[in-house]
This record gives structure tokens, C-alpha cells and sequence, in this order.
């Protein structure tokens, strides 16, 4: 394993490019999660508390709620087979279809940024594997949680079934409407960045709830916006490379 660099250097490599054609991800992937079952979870618990002590408690995260899912969640079930030794590295990995897992780092950053609170409802805008999600359920959270790639929908929603989180729902769609039916939220998540703030899921917010997102096209900035009475108070984070969002959120400007 590499040595750990600087936060900074860490944050701005959260994008990697996919080693992989789709097809061979993906096809590895579901073969290799049925084969994984609790005593590989068990074994690999040593890994992911080395995880948590060194990426995450030693770079500054403190929030003992989100230190705990950390520890509990097994990262490698959302991973495909051929990348599941390095899952509890610092850095991102390829799911498929051009996209990635989040650095563990970042993961527990925005995370601890939203101050998830039990029972709250949460919106996640881009599945992804659907660790960031299962991380969120394990705080006690209800999360609706939509992907625009659909196998990669089908895909987290089978694996969150399988290791039993029911406050995850999940859907195959474009995020940038949000779920409005299910709205408001106090808490929204992009896991993947826009090139400007899309305005349907400002107004899906509860008054007092919080976003977070990567914004900008080749320059990003992570982004916290709370909702008041008001209005929104925006407070950059930290310079941050994610994967585009597509879909509608392709049309307009950086905000």
C-alpha cells in the first residue's frame, strides 16, 4: 500500500479513469459478490478498521456516528472482483460504465459534513455502487437514491437488499429532477459533479436541510448549501475531482 498524501492531494484525485471495459466490470462484479459471504466480511474487518484509523481518523474526521458505519459496512461487496484487494485503500476504484467508488476519505468527509441525523430522509443523486448509501442507512437514515445507469441501479439495489439495507430505495432515472414525490428532504447528496446547481433539487430541500455536491466541470469545488427561512447559505469545502453528472444536468452553466 502506498504511503498517505496530503488531504489536498487526496482530494483531487477522486476521479480515475475506468481500467476496464464496462462489460468486464460488470460481468466480474455480480459473479464475485455471490461468492462473497459473511466469513469474508469477517476476515476483512481488520482491514477496514486500518481503513478508518489511518484515511479517516488520522486525517481529521471525528463524527463517532460516522466512524462506526465506516467500520461496519463492507466496502468490498461494492466492488468488482478484480479490484476487491485494494478496497480498503485510499483512493477510488471503477464500478463500471465510466464511473467509480469514492476514496474512502471522502466518503466519511461528506458524510460527516451533512450531520446525518437518525430518521431523517436523505436524497442521493447517483447510486453508484451504493456504498455511500448504505453508509447513510447505517446512520439511520431513509434514503432514496436514484442512478442514471441503469445496470448500475439494478445492480446496488440487489447488493443493498442482499446485505440488509431496507431504508435504501433505489431507482434507475435522471437525478437532476430529484424525486419530488418524496420531497421535501433534509438532506441531499451528489455523488457526482454538475456543472451548475440543479434548481429542482434546491426546492426539494426542508427548510434547515442541508446539500452537498462536487461543482464545476475540470475545476470542482465541494459544496455545502443550507436551507433557511431565508434562503441558501453556500460554504465551499474543498477542491475535489468527481466523475460528470450526465443527463440534463450536462445543459447550463457553473453557478
Amino acid at each position: 500500500m502506498q504511503g498517505r498524501s496530503s488531504p489536498l492531494k487526496r482530494m483531487t484525485c477522486v476521479f480515475v479513469t475506468v481500467w476496464c471495459a464496462m462489460g468486464c466490470v460488470m460481468g466480474t462484479f455480480e459473479d464475485g459478490q455471490a461468492a462473497m459471504g459473511e466469513g469474508n466480511d469477517q476476515a476483512r474487518q481488520i482491514e477496514r478498521n486500518w481503513m478508518v484509523d489511518t484515511q479517516i481518523v488520522g486525517e481529521g474526521i471525528t463524527d463517532s456516528a460516522v466512524l462506526e458505519a465506516m467500520r461496519h459496512v463492507p466496502r468490498h461487496r461494492f466492488i468488482p472482483t478484480q479490484e476487491s484487494e485494494e478496497a480498503y485503500g485510499d483512493f477510488p476504484l471503477p464500478i463500471g460504465y465510466e464511473q467509480t467508488i469514492s476514496q474512502p476519505f471522502i466518503v466519511a468527509f461528506m458524510t460527516e459534513a451533512l450531520k446525518v441525523q437518525p430518521g431523517e430522509k436523505v436524497l442521493e443523486i447517483g447510486t453508484g455502487s451504493g456504498y455511500q448509501a448504505a453508509i447513510l442507512a447505517e446512520l439511520g437514515a431513509q434514503v432514496f437514491s436514484i442512478e442514471i445507469v441503469e445496470p448500475l441501479a439494478k445492480q446496488a439495489s440487489e447488493i443493498l437488499a442482499k446485505l440488509g439495507y431496507a431504508k435504501v430505495t433505489v431507482r434507475a432515472g435522471d437525478g437532476y429532477q430529484g424525486w419530488p414525490e418524496e420531497s421535501p428532504f433534509d438532506v441531499i447528496i451528489l455523488t457526482a459533479a454538475p456543472g451548475h446547481i440543479p434548481e429542482p433539487l434546491l426546492a426539494q430541500m426542508a427548510i434547515g436541510g442541508r446539500l452537498i455536491l462536487p461543482l464545476g466541470d475540470t475545476s470542482q469545488t465541494l459544496l455545502l448549501i443550507q436551507r433557511t427561512e431565508e434562503g441558501y447559505q453556500k460554504i465551499k469545502l474543498l477542491p475535489v475531482r468527481f466523475v460528470p453528472m450526465t443527463g440534463q444536468a450536462q445543459k447550463g452553466t457553473v453557478e
